[in-house]
C-alpha cells in the first residue's frame, strides 16, 4: 500500500549515516520502506523536521505491535504506562537497555521530568551519539533534545568560523559542543548544577577545548561584563522569550538571536521579538510539540 509521508532526501554517499542517526532520535519511520530517487535516498520521517519534504512510500508489513516511543540513547521512553509494551520493546531492539514512562510533564527552573522504569536497566543516565559526538544524559537531572540534532547541524551550517557564541540555556552542551566545531569561543550557561557537571563531562568526552561552561541564571549574565557576542541560542522552549531583553543585551549589532519557543499560533512572538530588537526576522516551525501547539524558532538579526 502506498502513502505520502514525510521524508528527507539525501545523497547515496551519506544515506546510511544518516539513516542510523534518524534511527538513534526516533524519528526514522519503519513503517515506510527508504527508497532511491534518482541519485538520491528518501528516508521517511516520523514528522515534519527540517529540511523534511513529501514523497509516496511503500508501506512495509508490521512485524510487530510495539508502543510509540522516542529515543534518546539506549533509552525509549514511552507515552504510555505500559509494562508489557515496554518489554515487547525492549526485546526488539538490542541497542536498548532501559524503557521509562514519564510520571511528569517537564517542569520547574531545571526543566527536568520523573520517570518510571518499565523495563531493563533501573537507570535514566544514558550515552547519545550525534553527528560524531558523544553526550552523557540523565534525563531525570537534565533536561536533553534528541529531536534538535537537526537544528544544531543547522545552525553549525549557518555560522562562519571563529564566532563568539553564548548559548544561554546550555544543558548537558549540545549546542555549545556541537558550535564549538566553528567558534571561536562559547559559553555556555546553565542554572542546574546537575546539567552543568555533565556538560564537564561532555566537554571532556569530545576533547573540546573552547567552551566555558557557567553555572548562571541567564537573566543575570549581562551585569558579569562579557564582551558581545556574535550568535546567541536560546534554547528554552517554556520560558525563552522573557529572557529576550538579556540575550539583546548580549548579542552584537548584527549579530543573530536564536529564539526557540512553544506556540499556538504562527507568528505568536513577533510583536514581543519587535519590541526589544529590530532587524530581520524568520520563523521557521521545528516539530510538533502537542495538539494545537509547535515547537518554533525564530532567527533574529539583532538592530538597534
Amino acid at each position: 500500500m502506498d502513502a505520502e509521508q514525510w521524508c528527507l532526501v539525501v545523497e547515496k554517499r551519506e544515506a546510511e549515516q544518516t539513516r542510523r542517526r534518524l534511527l538513534e532520535e526516533g524519528l526514522l519511520d519503519r513503517r515506510y520502506k527508504p527508497r532511491s530517487e534518482g541519485d538520491a535516498v528518501l528516508l521517511p520521517v516520523t514528522e515534519e523536521i527540517a529540511g523534511a519534504t513529501r514523497r509516496t512510500f511503500v508501506t512495509v508489513p508490521q512485524r510487530a505491535d510495539l508502543p510509540r516511543h522516542d529515543l534518546v540513547g539506549g533509552i525509549a521512553i514511552l507515552q504510555e504506562d505500559d509494562p508489557e509494551a515496554a518489554k515487547r520493546l525492549l526485546a526488539s531492539r538490542p541497542s536498548l537497555h532501559t524503557v521509562l514512562f514519564p510520571e511528569t510533564p517537564v517542569e520547574g527552573e531545571y526543566r527536568t521530568r520523573r520517570f518510571a522504569v518499565l523495563a531493563g536497566t533501573p537507570t535514566t543516565r544514558t550515552r547519545v551519539t550525534e553527528y560524531g559526538l558523544r553526550f552523557d544524559v540523565d534525563l531525570a537531572h537534565a533536561y536533553f533534545s534528541a529531536r534538535l540534532s537537526t537544528e544544531r547541524q543547522r545552525i553549525l551550517g549557518m555560522m562562519e568560523e571563529g564566532e563568539r557564541v553564548l548559548d544561554m540555556f546550555a544543558g548537558v552542551g549540545p549546542f555549545a559542543i556541537t558550535l564549538a566545531r566553528r567558534a571561536e569561543l562559547v559559553v555556555a550557561a546553565d542554572l542546574n548544577p546537575a546539567a552543568i557537571h555533565l556538560l564537564i563531562q561532555n566537554i571532556a568526552l569530545n576533547r573540546t577545548g573552547n567552551v566555558i561552561p557557567a553555572l548562571a541564571d541567564a537573566a543575570h549574565l549581562p551585569r558579569i561584563g562579557l564582551a558581545p557576542f556574535d550568535r546567541v541560542v536560546m534554547n528554552l522552549p517554556l520560558a525563552a522569550p522573557a529572557f529576550l531583553p538579556a540575550a539583546a543585551a548580549l548579542c552584537r549589532e548584527g549579530g543573530t538571536i536564536h529564539l526557540y519557543a512553544l506556540e499556538e499560533r504562527e507568528g505568536e512572538y513577533l510583536p514581543h521579538i519587535r519590541a526589544v530588537t529590530a532587524g530581520n526576522v524568520v520563523e521557521r516551525q521545528v516539530r510538533t510539540y502537542s495538539p494545537g501547539k509547535w515547537h518554533a524558532v525564530y532567527d533574529i538579526e539583532k538592530e538597534g
